[in-house]
């Protein structure tokens, strides 16, 4: 390895049809990587065309599309975008070559209020069936861990936001190209230490969302959990909880390759007109976080 390559830091760019001339825009605060998100459908683009606008704006910039990611329902017909975001799914499999990524992020989905373990058989048919096409063109999946306000008994969007889901997702799909889009604010808004699940899912995890979180121990300790006042904002990487370095050097240490794309517009206080001034900084901590500017060691 010679450069900083293996771990690229970049951001969502998920703009629908402005998703280029948003990328375009950007690109000059240095972003190396960008996924372009879709929310439960593809909202009448063109895989295809965007492929080629984004290609004709990265060209020359050294910058790389990190994956597609799809942010609905696919499993439960009862949900009313459930068919067009299972279609997108598909879509985004299909096309993902063309923008020259091989992965596809997203909610797994899930049976709306029901416990987790009723979603596997769900689960089993749609992600058997996906896993299989991605496999067959080079492309991999990835379950991002945000319980959207869901748990254990109930819920309505996605069940992959904790290793007693996963243990059973892969067991139900024991696909070696389904792996995990993980961040550590979705796990420490439960409480859950960062680091130690990093270290033991590792292996699983094919594409980071950069975001963290503060906690507000002093209000848990006083309220508790649910209580009138908030315990934890979820942050921009640089203004939360989460050692950075730490977790980049975990990546590189288990040998990780791909992305850590910043999803911002969650920050409490470096949002509307702050918000890209978050994010570059964000972006300029998580560079210092992968150890600065590479230096080449001398040939001598």
């Amino acid at each position: 390895m010679h450069d900083h390559s293996d771990i690229r830091i970049g951001t969502l760019a998920g703009r629908n049809e402005q998703t280029a001339a948003y990328i375009e825009a950007i690109l000059p605060h240095g972003f190396e990587s960008f996924e372009i998100n879709f929310w439960q459908d593809l909202h009448g683009v063109d895989l295809k065309h965007l492929a080629s606008d984004t290609r004709r704006v990265l060209e020359g910039s050294g910058a790389v599309i990190s994956c597609l990611g799809v942010y609905g329902n696919p499993l439960d017909p009862a949900h009313p975008k459930q068919a067009e975001t299972l279609k997108a799914w598909k879509a985004c499999i299909d096309h993902a070559p063309r923008f020259g990524c091989d992965l596809v992020c997203g909610f797994a989905g899930r049976i709306i209020g029901k416990p987790i373990p009723e979603s596997m058989k769900a689960f089993r048919k749609i992600f058997g069936e996906l896993s299989r096409r991605a496999a067959d063109k080079g492309v991999r999946i990835a379950f991002e861990n945000c319980d959207m306000g869901g748990n254990w008994q109930s819920g309505d969007w996605n069940i992959a936001h904790g290793p007693d889901a996963w243990e059973m997702m892969f067991h139900e799909v024991p696909a070696a190209n389904l792996g995990l889009e993980w961040e550590p604010c979705h796990q420490m808004v439960k409480l859950i230490e960062p680091l130690p699940q990093l270290r033991k899912w590792v292996k699983r995890i094919f594409h980071v969302h950069g975001k963290d979180a503060t906690i507000y121990w002093d209000v848990i300790r006083e309220h508790g959990m649910g209580g009138a006042l908030p315990t934890v904002h979820h942050r921009t990487p640089g203004f939360g909880d989460t050692n950075w370095s730490d977790v980049i050097s975990e990546l590189r240490r288990h040998g990780f390759k791909g992305a850590i794309d910043i999803e911002g517009w969650h920050d409490p206080v470096y949002r509307g007109d702050l918000e890209m001034t978050g994010q570059v900084r964000g972006l300029n901590y998580l560079k210092q976080c992968r150890g600065g500017a590479f230096i080449a060691n001398p040939d001598v």
